[in-house]
């Protein structure tokens, strides 16, 4: 006979209603040694003002491990915890069940109790992606993975990820006489592949800190959700990135407006485009990626002809997906014809009434 499963209430975070509305209290503060005009810091800034103090963060190895926490001083305010590289999928799963078995036994309070697990991509999207994956199968427990991608291994002096982008200048693929282009890969599409593939993971998102008041209200809505959930977050490194740390916001926003990087959710099974992202999904002309491409010293070799190709494969995205930004799949063609029949017949119908 099948076991009804105990799912523990979450605490209801309300979306903020703009900038003036959110609380002065900080959980992640100074003090820490990231890099200036560090985006991946502002995400952990904002992930913890918006999950709010009844929160344990998990910290895998990464960059924002490394500069976050010296011996004897850290810049977080709640409680805190550092887990192995690859791990954070595994630490969420085994701090949610932990919490909730002390509160059957009475040995803590019971109440709703945020649990963060996040990781870079490096950690996630390549060693991580068989822990993530299988933390997301676990709908008992509740728990947000979040995946702050600077497209490197950032904290180990920017070598290539399964994030880095077509053609980008990293340690491990710097461009030479004999070939200008050494990384030709295209970037995973790890938002889509996890939403795809987890049918009990109720939430997954992207964000960007450019839009920080979006981003907060992603992440309390992924936390009041509750369950299994995920949000990968695109963060603009300026020492991996290679420009001047006063362009981070801009970036991020370029990224965006570009068509690079989409700002999308998807809830039980839904998608819904949000943002800017949202009117470039209804028709809203995207801004060239030359704008995006050469305000950064990692694209400073592409020709012409490289950045053509990179438009062309934005283009197809948004042109030919079926889901633009998030599954790169195509409808056949008897496919989209028995579709457009059927609306052909709902149209006719509706006419008739």
């Amino acid at each position: 006979m099948a076991t009804e499963l105990t799912v523990l209430p979450t605490q209801n975070l309300e979306a903020f209603k703009g900038v003036k509305k959110l609380p002065v209290e900080e959980y992640f503060t100074s003090g820490h040694r990231t890099c200036q005009g560090c985006e991946s810091a502002l995400v952990m800034k904002l992930m913890a003002k918006a999950a709010g103090p009844r929160t344990v963060i998990l910290g895998s190895t990464g960059c924002m491990y490394v500069a976050n926490t010296t011996y004897y001083s850290t810049s977080w305010v709640v409680p805190w915890m550092h887990t192995q590289l690859g791990s954070s999928g595994s630490a969420a799963v085994g701090t949610a069940a932990g919490l909730k078995a002390l509160m059957r036994k009475n040995r803590i309070k019971q109440e709703p109790i945020n649990v963060i697990a996040f990781c870079g991509d490096g950690g996630g999207a390549d060693m991580g992606l068989s822990s993530i994956s299988a933390a997301l199968t676990y709908p008992e427990y509740n728990f947000l993975i979040l995946m702050y991608d600077n497209e490197s291994y950032a904290n180990t002096d920017i070598q290539l990820s399964s994030m880095t982008p077509y053609g980008a200048n990293t340690t491990f693929s710097p461009p030479g006489k004999a070939r200008r282009i050494l990384h030709k890969r295209w970037k995973k599409n790890m938002a889509g592949m996890l939403a795809a593939g987890h049918p009990e993971c109720r939430y997954v998102a992207t964000v960007d800190a450019s839009y920080a008041l979006e981003m907060m209200n992603r992440i309390r809505k992924a936390l009041t959700i509750g369950g299994p959930t995920f949000i990968h977050s695109l963060d603009p490194c300026p020492k991996g990135w290679d420009y001047d740390p006063i362009q981070s916001h801009d970036l991020g926003e370029l990224a965006v407006e570009t068509g690079v990087w989409p700002l999308f959710e998807i809830e039980d099974g839904v998608l819904k485009f949000y943002g800017k992202s949202k009117s470039i999904a209804q028709g809203r002309k995207r801004k060239p990626v030359r704008e995006y491409l050469l305000r950064q010293g990692r694209f400073a070799h592409f020709t012409d002809e490289d950045i053509d190709y990179f438009q062309k494969k934005i283009d197809l995205m948004w042109d030919r997906w079926l889901i633009p930004g998030a599954v790169c799949i195509e409808m056949g063609d008897d496919i989209r014809k028995q579709l457009t029949r059927a609306e052909q017949e709902v149209a006719a119908a509706e006419a008739k009434q």
